[in-house]
């Protein structure tokens, strides 16, 4: 069982810079992906980032060369940096883990973190 809590939402100005973490706990230490989602108001939520176990990374293209995914693993987070953040990234953010073997797999979520990017 794994759970999930992300932090580091605010306001910012368009062109500013947030970084999202995502703490980790449970008896789960390996996983076969990491990322982050949001969900923008009146919208579905999309995909941000997903990083694999066997280290692929792809960003949505939109968020690409201004996001990045790391983890830490000494702290146990999943963090987010957004760089020249712009209205459009205004969203709810959740981290998400997907973990578990074949026939068994599982995935957690966050609760999720309010960035809003006023112009």
């Amino acid at each position: 069982h794994v759970q999930l809590v992300e932090s580091g939402g605010g306001s910012v100005e368009a062109g500013g810079s947030l970084r999202l973490s995502c703490t980790v706990s449970g008896n789960v230490f390996s996983f076969n992906s990491v990322g982050w989602f949001r969900q923008a108001p009146g919208k579905r939520r999309e995909w941000v980032v997903r990083k694999t176990s066997t280290g692929n990374t792809i960003y949505k293209a939109s968020v690409q060369g201004r996001f990045s995914i790391s983890r830490d693993n000494a702290k146990n987070t999943i963090e987010l940096q957004m760089n020249r953040l712009e209205p459009e990234d205004t969203a709810v953010y959740y981290c998400n883990v997907g973990y578990g073997d074949y026939g068994d797999l599982r995935e957690a979520w966050g609760q999720g973190t309010l960035v809003t990017v006023s112009s």
